[in-house]
C-alpha cells in the first residue's frame, strides 16, 4: 500500500503493467510476422536512441510538419511570472514550469516533487474530498483552497500550498524457487501546508507518463474499447475491465475516458488544457480560471486567459503526432520465449497486443494496425496499488491499463527507470510483482516461474 502522512493517512497505488487473460470476445490472433516491429503501424519510427520518443510520424510533411515543430516549441516553452513578453502567467502555484519539465524527452517522469527537486522532479499530488463536484458531473470534489492538485511550488511572494516529501521502506518476498526480491513502498509526508487540509482529504501521488503514441490511442473507435469491457466478469475469467465515463468540457457531455492514469480525460485537447491549468497555473480559453478551489492562491493579474486557443491546438497536435518507436529484437529466441510466457500468464487479457484505429481528422492516425498493449479500460489492481481516491467512475482500486509500447526504452530515454504510477518499481519485474486484484493470477503465475522464464519475460518487455 501507499502511506500518506498529512496527519497520517494510508493509501494504495497505481500499476503501470497489468497483464491478464483474454476470453472477452477478443481476437487472440498474434501479431503477424511481417508487422511485429511496427508498433504504431505507419506511425512507427526505427529509433532506439535517447531521442526515440521525440520523433514526428514519418508521413508528416509540409504544413503538418511545421505544426509539429511549432507544437514542439510550445511543449518546451518555459513559463515565467507576469508581466512578461513571452511565456507569462506562471502560477501563482504550480508543479513545473513547462510540459517538458515533467515529460522529459516526451517520456516518463522522474522521482521527486518540484519544491524539493525543481530541476528533476516530475511528480505531483492529486487531492479531493469524498463525494463528487456539484459543478462538474461525476468529477472529484475539490479541496477548498487547494483544488484537485497540490501546488508544491509558487511564484515569488506566494506560499506553496504544501511541501511533499517521500521516503521508502522495503519488503522482501520470494519467488517459488526461493529467489528473493524486494518491493519498495513509498511513504509521503504532506507538510508545511499554507492552510490546514481537511481531515478527510484523499491523496493520489502521480508520476508523469510518456506522451508518444497518444494520437493513435485517440483514434481507436469507442466501440472497439467498449467491446473489450466485461464489467460483471460474465465469462468468469477474473477480468472485469470497464470504461470510465468522464465529463467533456468542450461538448458538455459525459463521454468515454481514455487518457490519464484513471482514464479521466476524454481527449487530448482536454488533457493538454488541464495540464496547463493544473500543473503550471496557466489559464486558457478551455479553462479560463486558476485551478485552486478558492481565492487565497489566485493571482490578481487581469490577463486571463494566459494562452490562446492556438497554443492549445498546436501543443495537442504535437502530442497527437508523436511517433511510436519500433519493437526491437523480434527474432531473439529469449524475447520470443518471453512472449510465450506473457501469453501463458494471460497478461494479454488487459494489455491487448493489437488494436485497429479508425477515423481521425489527422490522416496519418487513421486505419492503422497498432500494437500498444493496452485496452484503455479500468481494472481493479488490488489493495497495494490502490489510492482509495475515486475519479469519475473509477474507484479507489482501479487504474487504466497503461500501454507497454516503448517501455523497453525507458532507461535509454529517461535514465534510471522508475515504473508504476509513482515510480516505486525500479525494475520491470518489481512492477509485475506489485500487481494484484484482477492481475493477481498473472502475478502468481510469474512468481512460480523459474529464473530462465522470468528473465525471458523481462527480455520480451524490453523489446517493446
Amino acid at each position: 500500500m501507499i502511506i500518506i502522512r498529512k496527519s497520517i493517512l494510508c493509501m494504495g497505488l497505481l500499476a503501470t503493467l497489468t497483464h491478464c487473460g483474454d476470453d472477452r470476445g477478443l481476437d487472440p490472433t498474434p501479431v503477424k510476422e511481417d508487422d511485429r516491429a511496427l508498433s504504431g503501424g505507419a506511425a512507427t519510427v526505427f529509433d532506439a536512441s535517447s531521442l526515440a520518443f521525440e520523433n514526428p510520424i514519418p508521413s508528416l510533411d509540409g504544413m503538418d510538419l511545421d505544426r509539429f515543430l511549432a507544437g514542439d516549441a510550445a511543449f518546451e516553452q518555459v513559463f515565467v511570472t507576469s508581466p512578461a513578453e513571452v511565456g507569462h502567467g506562471l502560477g501563482p502555484v504550480f508543479n513545473q514550469t513547462s510540459c517538458v519539465g515533467c515529460h522529459a524527452r516526451d517520456g516518463r517522469g522522474r522521482e521527486g516533487f518540484g519544491e524539493v527537486s525543481p530541476f528533476i522532479g516530475s511528480m505531483l499530488m492529486r487531492v479531493s474530498l469524498p463525494g463528487t463536484n456539484p459543478e462538474v458531473p461525476g468529477a472529484p470534489q475539490p479541496v477548498p483552497g487547494f483544488g484537485e492538485q497540490i501546488g508544491d511550488r509558487a511564484v515569488f511572494g506566494v506560499a506553496p500550498e504544501a511541501r511533499i516529501d517521500v521516503t521508502y521502506f522495503e519488503e522482501t518476498r520470494h519467488f517459488v524457487d526461493g529467489t528473493a526480491y524486494s518491493l519498495r513502498f513509498p511513504v509521503y509526508d504532506v507538510v508545511e501546508t499554507y492552510q490546514p487540509l481537511p481531515a478527510d482529504v484523499l491523496f493520489s501521488p502521480r508520476m508523469a507518463p510518456p506522451v508518444f503514441g497518444r494520437g493513435l490511442l485517440e483514434a481507436i473507435p469507442e466501440e472497439t474499447i467498449l467491446a473489450l469491457a466485461d464489467p460483471g466478469d460474465s465469462d468468469g475469467d477474473g477480468i472485469s475491465g470497464r470504461p470510465n465515463r468522464v465529463y467533456n468540457f468542450r461538448t458538455q457531455q459525459t463521454e468515454l475516458g481514455r487518457f490519464g492514469l484513471k482514464a479521466n480525460n476524454p481527449d487530448l485537447l482536454q488533457q493538454v488544457a488541464g495540464a496547463y491549468q493544473q500543473d503550471m497555473g496557466i489559464t486558457s480559453p478551455y479553462f479560463p480560471e486558476e485551478s485552486t478551489a478558492g481565492q487565497p492562491q489566485r493571482d490578481d493579474h487581469q490577463d486571463d486567459p494566459e494562452i490562446g486557443q492556438e497554443t492549445l491546438d498546436i501543443n495537442t497536435f504535437y502530442i497527437q503526432t508523436l511517433a511510436v518507436p519500433a519493437r526491437r529484437n523480434i527474432d531473439d529466441p529469449q524475447a520470443l520465449r518471453g512472449e510465450e510466457v506473457f501469453a501463458a500468464a494471460q497478461c494479454s487479457g488487459c494489455h491487448i497486443p493489437t488494436l485497429q484505429t479508425g477515423h481521425h481528422e489527422i490522416a496519418a492516425l487513421a486505419n492503422q494496425t497498432i500494437h500498444p498493449y493496452t485496452d484503455l479500460l479500468l481494472h481493479d489492481m488490488g489493495e497495494e496499488l490502490a489510492d482509495d481516491r475515486p475519479d469519475f467512475e473509477a474507484d479507489g482500486r482501479e487504474w487504466r491499463t497503461p500501454p507497454l509500447w516503448g517501455i523497453g526504452l525507458t532507461a535509454t530515454v529517461n535514465g534510471i527507470p522508475a515504473y508504476l504510477h509513482d515510480g516505486r518499481a525500479r525494475t520491470l519485474m518489481e512492477a509485475i510483482m506489485f500487481h494484484g486484484g484482477e492481475a493477481e493470477t498473472a502475478r502468481e503465475f510469474v512468481r512460480q516461474l523459474d529464473q530462465s522464464d522470468r528473465d525471458a519475460l523481462v527480455t520480451f518487455l524490453q523489446s517493446l
